[in-house]
């Protein structure tokens, strides 16, 4: 028997994708609570992803989201990691205030070590791309977009990594196809 590796990429995408899921949730947490949620985006939702990218572009202004809308397409799959907004009740300044209680008057900052955990999270998920020759990259925009169609529940920092396995990875040295006008 002859497999081409063209025959069966699709399948060993999805399984590194997984096996970056697994690294997303063992990832070690600051205070060992896990506030972080990981799911996999393929075939039309990454084409909902897309879209949304292009309306926050033209909500926010931001015309790199126009760029990462078009390079998301390339990806066989995508790794969403966000982290919920949890209070740790450190005391630990962190997040700029002197106390928890004094940044629970200021609801939307986030506390640090949440912010931290979906750091690590996303540094273990690229580990294993990296480990596996995967080529990927971690987008804010993806994880924007995915905020905005409310993707994974009750998560305010989401960031995605898509993947590919081409033979130049296409999420680095991205032109666009909507240049920015000056």
């Amino acid at each position: 028997m002859l497999i081409n590796e063209r025959e069966n990429r699709r399948e060993r995408l999805l399984t590194v994708a997984n096996a970056m899921m697994t690294a997303a949730r063992t990832a070690p947490k600051g205070k060992g609570i896990d506030i972080i949620e990981v799911a996999m985006a393929t075939d039309e939702t990454i084409q909902q992803l897309s879209q949304a990218m292009i309306r926050y572009s033209e909500k926010s202004g931001l015309k790199f989201f126009l760029r990462d809308a078009e390079n998301i397409l390339q990806a066989e799959a995508i790794v969403l990691i966000g982290s919920k907004r949890r209070n740790q009740n450190l005391n630990c300044s962190y997040c700029g205030f002197e106390t928890c209680a004094a940044k629970d008057e200021f609801s939307e900052v986030p506390c640090a070590v949440n912010t931290v955990d979906v750091g690590i999270a996303i540094g273990s998920a690229c580990a294993v791309a990296a480990d596996h020759r995967v080529d990927s990259r971690v987008m804010f925009s993806v994880g924007r977009a995915a905020i905005e169609l409310g993707m994974l529940a009750g998560c305010t920092s989401v960031y995605g990594i898509p993947i590919s396995s081409t033979s130049k990875n296409p999420f680095f040295d991205r032109v666009s196809k909507n240049p920015v006008q000056k």
